[in-house]
């Protein structure tokens, strides 16, 4: 599903309000999680799963064409783990 999917489907199930109402509210929840992310804080939404960014150190790796090897310099990651509701029902398979 992306976004605009996603817009039109809160949209479907709720028709007294205004779809780019939806879309501006759904923008800004993403909009703060990104936020939130940037500023190293985590982002928890019980039921759903938890938001943090991990560290991935600098490293040497390889390149896969000529095997040469190539300085990966650190980075930070979005990292997403999901909460027990979602992982319960996911695997209760009552998810549709």
């Amino acid at each position: 599903m992306i976004k605009s999917e996603l817009v039109q489907r809160i949209a479907a199930e709720n028709p007294h309000l205004y779809q780019r109402d939806i879309e501006n509210i759904v923008n800004a929840i993403l909009n703060e999680i990104t936020s939130a992310l940037a500023r190293g804080d985590r982002v928890e939404l019980r039921g759903f799963g938890a938001f943090s960014v991990k560290n991935r150190p600098a490293r040497v790796g390889r390149n896969p064409r000529t095997g040469e090897p190539v300085a990966v310099e650190e980075k930070y990651v979005p990292f997403f783990k999901t909460g027990k509701e979602m992982r319960e029902r996911l695997n209760d398979g009552s998810a549709g």
